[in-house]
């Protein structure tokens, strides 16, 4: 079973309700992108994210874009878990290159990675089931993962605008801690993978204590970073 998506692979987790802008400067995915806005289809005109494992080589082009696979990308290469995007905004460049606004929409696993007849890499994927409605459990969440989330922010960024509007929803407001704390790429996956957002909140809890007590030993005790060093995530 399963369903053929065009994915396109990254350096970063796109989370559901979350805004990602691209540049696309590749051949094979300024057809996609062609193609996606061309089509008669009534529904959102969206392509699969997938992000890249540590250690496959990216390369990115001179303005800085978001990396893409250098090397042949097989469902090995790329996390289990995707989210698709949806084309919100498309401006062409004279040199065909386009800059996109994409809004991150359903969540899937990837079965296999295929380069087949397109130009671009398709994916066979299974849907996940929609997340339920936040239960009493994670409203109940949300405030102390929220404040924890303020903590965590007023040691790294004092001056961050992230919460000048905090969402009233509990998934949306666990998916944009997912999205802006600093974490691996497989915390971050982790965090997309959960089944409910009482998880993911719960998830979010631990991680960001465990992120704003590094913070405080940083600032608090001379010693050298390497005795706190742990791996950096690529995002």
């Amino acid at each position: 079973m399963g369903e053929n998506i065009p994915v396109f692979p990254l350096g970063t987790v796109l989370f559901p309700g979350l805004v990602l802008p691209l540049h696309i400067f590749e051949d094979r995915y300024r057809t996609l992108v062609r193609e996606l806005v061309a089509s008669p289809h009534d529904g959102p005109h969206e392509f699969g994210v997938v992000t890249l494992r540590r250690g496959l080589e990216v390369q990115s082009s001179p303005e800085g874009d978001q990396p893409v696979a250098d090397a042949p990308v097989t469902a090995d290469s790329v996390y289990e878990v995707g989210c698709t995007a949806e084309l919100r905004q498309v401006t062409e460049l004279p040199d065909g290159r386009f800059d996109i606004v994409t809004v991150g929409r359903r969540r899937f696993t990837v079965l296999s990675v295929e380069q087949g007849a397109t130009p671009y890499l398709t994916a066979k994927v299974e849907w996940m089931p929609d997340e339920p409605d936040a239960d009493a459990n994670a409203h109940l969440l949300a405030p102390r993962t929220l404040a924890a989330f303020r903590a965590y922010l007023e040691l790294l960024r004092p001056d961050s605008e992230v919460l000048d509007q905090v969402p009233d929803d509990p998934t949306v407001l666990s998916h944009l801690i997912a999205a802006t704390a600093q974490l691996t790429t497989d915390e971050r996956q982790m965090l997309l993978a959960a089944p409910d957002t009482a998880s993911r909140l719960r998830a979010e809890f631990k991680l960001l204590k465990r992120e704003a007590g590094l913070l405080a030993r940083v600032r608090a005790v001379p010693v050298p970073l390497s005795d706190l060093a742990r791996p950096a995530s690529p995002n």
